[in-house]
C-alpha cells in the first residue's frame, strides 16, 4: 500500500503520525512540505479529498496567521490558498494520503483509519500517551 505523509519533522504530532505509520509495517513516502511545498493544484486536490473547508487547513500556532490578519472573513478560499503557498508553515500537518483516503491527522492516532493494518499494538507517543488497539 502506498502512503504519503506531508510531514514537518519539527512537529510532535507529525512525528507521532509517521511513527504510527511505520509501526503498522509501512514505510511511507515522506514529503517535507516546508522544503518542498505542494503546487496550488496539489493543495486544492488535497483539501478537496479531505472534504474540509480551506480554513480548516490553516495553522495558527507558530505561523504568521495573526500578523497576516487571516482570521478576517474577508479572505476568499483562493486567497487563503495563496497565503499557504507563500507561507507553507500555514499548512496544518500532517496530511496523510492512502488508498483509503486523505486526512489531516490531528490527533496523530487519526491515521489509524487510513492504514492497511491499523492494529499497531501498543504505541507510546512522544508525550507519554499510550495508544493501544
Amino acid at each position: 500500500m502506498s502512503i504519503i505523509i506531508y510531514h514537518n519533522p519539527a512537529c510532535g504530532t507529525s512525528r507521532n503520525t509517521l511513527a504510527t505509520i511505520r509501526q503498522s509495517g509501512v514505510e511511507p513516502t515522506i514529503i517535507e512540505y516546508l522544503k518542498t511545498p505542494p503546487s496550488r493544484e496539489k493543495l486544492v486536490e488535497l483539501i478537496k479529498a479531505m472534504g474540509i473547508p480551506v480554513r480548516a487547513l490553516l495553522r495558527e500556532k507558530g505561523t504568521p496567521f495573526h500578523e497576516l490578519g487571516l482570521a478576517d472573513p474577508k479572505w476568499s478560499d483562493d486567497q487563503l490558498i495563496g497565503q499557504m503557498l507563500a507561507h507553507p508553515i500555514l499548512i496544518n500537518r500532517p496530511i496523510v494520503v492512502t488508498p483509503k483516503g486523505v486526512k489531516l491527522c490531528r490527533p496523530s492516532e487519526a491515521v489509524l483509519e487510513l492504514l492497511p493494518n491499523p492494529h499497531i499494538g501498543r504505541f507510546v507517543k512522544e508525550d507519554g500517551e499510550v495508544i493501544e488497539n
